[in-house]
């Protein structure tokens, strides 16, 4: 039964995450910072190289225990530039650097 209900959940986040690069930026939207746009596709490349990295984090969101992150996983969001997490996690600008806290004391 976990078994199916993470897997649901992974599919619901993949689907999420390629839908977001889809949408095109709107009038109402506050203008980007000036330079390179920001490619969430290599943003999120190095979380999905490691089997599991974004349901762990996932599951870490949903609820706050950091024992089911891997040292694999925190290495791997470690890698992430910086630039990426306002894009990333829009939603929770403070989220990226309790993980990366967290990380650090396992690495």
């Amino acid at each position: 039964m976990e078994g199916r209900i993470q897997a649901l959940l992974s599919t619901i986040l993949v689907m999420t995450l390629c839908a977001t690069t889809f949408v095109k930026p709107g009038l109402a939207q506050l203008p980007t910072i000036p330079g390179s746009p920001i490619d969430l596709t290599k943003c999120f490349s190095t979380l999905f190289n490691v089997e599991g990295c974004v349901m762990e984090i996932y599951k870490f969101v949903l609820t706050g225990k950091f024992e089911n992150i891997r040292a694999m996983c925190c290495k791997a969001f470690m890698e992430v530039d910086a630039k990426c997490w306002p894009q990333m996690f829009p939603l929770n600008p403070l989220f990226p650097p309790i993980l990366k806290d967290g990380c650090s004391r396992i690495n």
